[in-house]
């Protein structure tokens, strides 16, 4: 299997004549969010650019999750309603709310064509130069230069946002910093734990052995109490598309750099009795399936992405390739290992990555799941007061309705045995997100939105983050953009009421309607795992 072109970053020469793109809008990120964002400010008459860091557009709902994270469907409209309406017809029904990755990749491009949105690839920023608290120019590596009125940085990084000089947090706050229930260490949440007692040594009983791969902390001093803050950041993994299909069914390819004993613990887990690391297929259309993280140890790659949100181009490669040699080295192992029971190694082999999708990167997603980054720090921060209704903001530009949800952040040792700790799962009712939440101080950046990489804490993220809601943010702040562009005023100066009018006239859903009946915690046991 060639893997070649599997990668997060290559070095792009600085070409000898480069080029100078001027536009009104500039948008850096070609996720959902950039494409929605590009579409509503094209819509309103922006000229518009997107420059995409890689080679592919649609982000991660494109690289595999087909199993969408959409929380209750009412709270979905505009171009997010219109994306599952697209796959509809593509699947010939009105909606459709599983997809493969071919059928979301088919939908983007086809988005951008119809609007003739011009994305320049391989595009990697390393400089933004400001006026007066305005952004003037973005510098790429290659040379490219990017001069507009108003910047959306759409990535999942927000590296335009902190080149800027704009305020973020990479972690988990403490409880206290917001008066919060569930940000922070959290222990004692059941989900995805080791279900049996599993001794984390090299040599059961000796802590002087050592301990296995992938536990990452064994010192009491290290743990630390129930709500403290930290700079630690849930897991990333792969989201994996699979089939049982023998006529589109590729075998699991030893991958590069491939070592085994990075599956003791699993090993041992499943000798305790527990199996349970692929319990989590979503179906897909035509035999394909979304596999996700499960249980105590599976795809989440926990603590091995600390260096991702601030780290170098150089980094995040090395961070990118060693998920995909952990995610692709556990199925090849499940599969092939005579560690495995042989029951086991039958069932996993009935699976295999799917022949027909991302060809360029031998059938592996080239997108990493990157659950959460740097978070600005805005004139509004999203709590978890928010998500519980506590709180509700007045400037709604659409709705969450995901539970908060945050992965495991660390695997440690407690007592001599293996513990995950981080993850959070709360079933909360849909609610607004403040248009303040994605636009920074004015004292900071007048003409840049962040939709993505937005004003949150960490467990109100776990909330937030999810891919139909970036398709809505990115929607909202393209409207914002162009009347920022049309008032000649900044973001922070545009009417709430203009914008609201706007975003109405679009099908942007900003209130819920408390007449649907809605059950939060039915919807959290039907999707329970899956994020």
């Amino acid at each position: 299997m060639d893997f070649n072109q599997l990668y997060y970053y290559v070095p792009t020469p600085k070409v000898s004549e480069p080029k100078t793109i001027t536009r009104d809008l500039i948008i850096y990120g070609a996720t959902p969010a950039g494409i929605t964002a590009a579409i509503q400010a094209k819509r309103m008459g922006l000229s518009v650019v997107i420059a995409e860091f890689g080679r592919h557009v649609g982000g991660i709902t494109a690289s595999g999750l087909g199993a969408s994270d959409i929380g209750a469907k009412e709270a979905i409209g505009g171009l997010s309603r219109e994306f599952f309406q697209e796959l509809g017809s593509y699947y010939n029904k009105n909606e459709q709310w599983t997809f493969e990755p071919k059928a979301a990749k088919y939908v983007f491009e086809k988005w951008l064509k119809e609007n003739d949105i011009e994305v320049v690839y391989n595009q990697h920023v390393i400089d933004v130069k400001k006026e007066n608290n305005r952004i003037t120019e973005l510098i790429m590596e290659d040379g490219t230069s990017y001069i507009g009125n108003f910047f959306i940085d759409t990535s999942y990084e927000g590296d335009v946002m902190a080149k800027a000089g704009v305020t973020y947090f990479v972690g988990r706050e403490s409880n206290a910093t917001y008066k919060e229930r569930y940000n922070g260490i959290q222990f004692g949440h059941p989900h995805h734990q080791f279900e049996k007692w599993i001794d984390p040594y090299v040599v059961e009983g000796d802590p002087s052995s050592g301990v296995l791969p992938g536990i990452t902390e064994t010192t009491h001093e290290t743990l630390g109490y129930q709500g403290q803050g930290d700079t630690r950041i849930q897991a990333y993994n792969f989201r994996i598309c699979l089939t049982k299909n023998l006529d589109n069914h590729v075998p699991f390819p030893k991958p590069p750099s491939y070592d085994r004993e990075r599956y003791a613990l699993l090993v041992r887990y499943i000798n305790a009795g527990v199996w349970d690391a692929m319990n989590l297929h979503t179906l897909l259309p035509n035999g394909k399936t979304d596999l996700n993280n499960y249980g105590g140890f599976s795809t989440d790659n926990i603590g091995m992405n600390y260096g991702w949100p601030e780290g170098d181009f150089e980094t995040r490669e090395r961070i990118f390739q060693d998920h995909f040699t952990y995610n692709l080295g556990m199925l090849y192992f499940l599969a092939n290992d005579e560690q495995v029971p042989k029951a086991i190694r039958d069932e996993v082999s009935q699976w295999g990555l799917a022949r027909d999708e991302f060809e360029e990167t031998g059938h592996w997603p080239h997108q990493l799941y990157i659950r959460e980054a740097r978070r600005m720090i805005a004139d509004y921060v999203m709590t978890d007061h928010n998500c519980l209704g506590d709180r509700k903001v007045e400037d709604s530009i659409g709705l969450a309705s995901y539970q908060m949800d945050s992965h495991h952040v660390r695997r440690l040792v407690i007592d001599g045995r293996v513990y995950n700790e981080g993850d959070v799962e709360v079933p909360i009712s849909p609610y607004p997100i403040s248009y303040r939440s994605i636009r920074p101080k004015a004292e900071e950046c007048t003409n840049l939105l962040v939709p993505v990489c937005l004003s949150s804490s960490h467990i109100a993220y776990g909330s937030i983050r999810m891919e139909p809601v970036f398709m809505i943010l990115g929607q909202s702040a393209g409207a914002a953009a162009a009347l920022a562009h049309k008032n000649n005023t900044t973001v922070q100066g545009i009417s709430y009421e203009q914008l609201k009018n706007e975003l109405l006239s679009y099908g942007q859903v900003l209130q819920w309607d408390d007449s649907i009946e809605d059950d939060p915690v039915l919807r959290m046991k039907e999707t329970f795992g899956k994020k």
